[in-house]
């Protein structure tokens, strides 16, 4: 008797023992944890190029800093030092610094109240 129990236990695994069921939670984790998280972190970088103006600081994929001194549909010409312009595709930047704006304008308003 003990053989025919083992025996229809095997046969009948339970949910969690069906292939089908298991390959579909293997597609729901691979969503949240690698998916999910890369499509959110592509947007938001989408967003800081759209967001690109004239003067921010930036990081090239190159590790390149650079200022931004012209912005074109497609390129962005960056400014190295001075009288050394380089053009970069957008999608070459990696990182924008918008805080170089800020220390401008603290220092025009210092100069408004001089």
């Amino acid at each position: 008797m003990t053989f025919f129990t083992l025996a229809n236990q095997a046969q009948n695994p339970g949910l969690l023992g069906n292939p089908f069921v298991m390959i579909f939670l293997m597609i729901v984790m691979f969503y949240f944890l690698l998916i999910r998280p890369q499509k959110k972190q592509r947007q938001e970088q989408e967003a800081r190029i759209a967001a690109l103006s004239k003067g921010d600081k930036v990081t090239t994929i190159g590790g390149m800093h650079a200022i931004v001194h012209h912005i074109s549909k497609e390129t962005v010409t960056l400014k190295i030092s001075e009288g050394v312009f380089v053009p970069y595709n957008k999608s070459a930047i990696a990182t924008v610094d918008k805080g170089n704006k800020s220390t401008e304008s603290a220092s025009e308003d210092d100069q408004k109240e001089s």
